[in-house]
Order: C-alpha cells, then sequence, then structure tokens
C-alpha cells in the first residue's frame, strides 16, 4: 500500500488502479481513507503529467479520459491539491493538450474547487 502511488505515478500503469480502487473499498470506513485519497490524487496528477509528456499526440485518448475522469472524482472528494502538482498539470496540460474537451472541461471544474473563497490555493 505504501508503494502503490509511486506506481501509480509512471504513465502506462492503468491496472494498478484497480488494485487502488481495491484499498480503497477496504477503506471505506476508516480514518486513513482521506489520507489515502490525497495520496491517490498526487498519483493522478503525476501519472498525468506523465502521460502527457510522453504522448504529446495524444493517442491514447482513452486511458487519458479515464484518468482525467479520476481526477475529477478525486477532486471532488478531497478539495486540496499540492500547488506544485496543480501548476505542473495545468502547464503540460495546456502545452499538450489545450484542444482536448475532456482535459479542458476537468480543468474548469478543477478551477471552481480549488479556487473557492475558502480554499487555501
Amino acid at each position: 500500500m505504501d508503494h502503490l502511488p509511486a506506481a501509480l505515478e509512471r504513465a502506462g500503469n492503468e491496472e494498478s488502479w484497480a488494485v487502488a480502487d481495491a484499498i480503497s473499498t477496504v477503506l471505506k470506513n476508516s480514518e486513513e481513507l482521506h489520507s489515502w485519497r490525497r495520496h491517490l490524487l498526487s498519483a493522478c496528477i503525476k501519472g498525468l503529467i506523465a502521460m502527457y509528456s510522453s504522448n504529446k499526440d495524444g493517442s491514447k485518448q482513452e486511458v487519458e479520459r479515464s484518468m482525467l475522469l479520476r481526477l475529477e472524482e478525486l477532486l471532488c472528494v478531497v478539495e486540496e491539491v499540492d500547488p506544485d502538482d496543480w501548476c505542473n498539470l495545468v502547464k503540460t496540460g495546456l502545452k499538450y493538450r489545450y484542444r482536448d474537451e475532456t482535459f479542458l472541461k476537468v480543468l474548469n471544474i478543477a478551477i471552481q474547487l480549488l479556487y473557492k473563497k475558502e480554499s487555501s490555493l
């Protein structure tokens, strides 16, 4: 469990997310769930950055779409993100996916969530 978020950060490691989902299910009523989700959110962001950097032409759209939907889901639950991770995701995403409708939609949702008046970001 401690090593899984690092494995999730690498591009092309979609199968490991099934394990992460299983762990999330086990932790459902646990105090550790929020911390686990924060780790997953960070891993999801770093995974997307790695995907965008290694797959500049966007040929793996379905994998990226599922990661973006996962990002949206985690952001809605966690509502906080590491500022460096966020900055790198926005910069890399806009550089390589500025025309991708799903990326732009999730980016808009994330901006609305993260930049509320109460937000520390």
